[in-house]
């Protein structure tokens, strides 16, 4: 079984800035892709940024803004969003696909969610 923990959301001014990191542990063979979605209100899931050996996919809302960074040793990736709008107000999920360790089969995996509050 795989975990993925997430920290960093909270409460922010628009214009400010806040940092999400999302670390993958357990039963880890290797990382495929890992990256971020966000859920509003009354609104679909919708994709953030993944990143797949060091190439990434930003949504064109986010795009100069919002920065993907990750620690490929310790199976963590970063989310530093700046100038950060109301409307980026959501719950973020941590996404991975994983190389089951001892399977090697291909899973998805999400994290708990954490929430992303802009408002002044």
């Amino acid at each position: 079984q795989v975990q993925l923990v997430e920290s960093g959301g909270g409460l922010v001014q628009p214009g400010g800035s806040l940092r999400l990191s999302c670390a993958a542990s357990g039963s880890v063979g290797s990382v495929n892709v890992m990256g971020w979605y966000r859920q509003a209100p009354g609104k679909e899931r919708e994709l953030v940024v993944l990143i797949r050996d060091g190439s990434t996919n930003y949504a064109d809302s986010v795009k100069g803004r919002f920065a993907i960074s990750r620690d490929v040793a310790k199976k963590t990736v970063f989310l530093q969003m700046n100038s950060l709008k109301p409307e980026d107000t959501a719950v973020y999920y941590c996404f991975a696909n994983v190389r089951e360790l001892y399977s090697g089969v291909n899973t998805n995996y999400w994290g708990q969610g954490t929430q992303v509050t802009v408002s002044s």
